[in-house]
């Protein structure tokens, strides 16, 4: 038991990696798809740096953050499996659920790029990158509070951060399209 403060620490260490690679991997493929968009001088030149870095991100950091963190979870919540006698660590596993499918859905934009076909115009994938901020926010929050929240206000404050976020995407698409 000695080894487990180690262990949680590394789970969230990872955590964190893989949110990283996470936020910045769908803001890479907003640059790819807008670089195919430029005229063919410039996107001889931007497109294959581009692929790189979103290869290495996706490859070296992303996938091995998501899976460490996996094996972690799992070996964190078997030492301390009395967590799933509560509400909270069953929505927040929901969650998790959820980011795993939003990784792999991710992963199918990423092998579409890379072979130059656009699944996704850029401001859909501005919008489709604030998914992982909406499941952050309810991960962090589930697990902080220890509660499953009112199913209610858990549905209202997740709706209302996505329209937040919308609002937030639209104002500033107006704002750079100004420029």
């Amino acid at each position: 038991m000695a080894l487990f403060p180690y262990l949680k620490a590394f789970h969230i260490i990872f955590v964190v990696t893989w949110f990283a690679g996470l936020f910045y991997i769908v803001r890479l493929f907003i640059y790819q798809v807008e670089a195919m968009e430029r005229p063919e001088n410039e996107r001889n030149i931007l497109l294959p740096q581009l692929k790189l870095m979103t290869n290495r991100l996706w490859v070296i950091i992303t996938w091995p953050s998501a899976i460490i963190t996996l094996i972690l979870g799992i070996v964190v919540l078997y030492l301390q499996s009395w967590h799933l006698d509560f509400a909270y660590m069953w929505v927040k596993l929901g969650f998790v659920l959820l980011l795993y499918i939003y990784h792999l859905l991710c992963h199918r934009i990423y092998l579409k790029l890379q072979n130059d076909s656009i699944p996704m115009s850029s401001d859909r994938l501005r919008m489709w990158n604030e998914i992982a901020t909406v499941l952050l926010i309810a991960i962090v929050l589930l697990i902080v509070v220890r509660t499953a929240l009112s199913v209610v206000w858990g549905i209202v404050g997740l709706f209302g951060t996505m329209a937040l976020l919308i609002i937030l995407i639209k104002w500033y698409k107006k704002l750079r399209e100004k420029k």
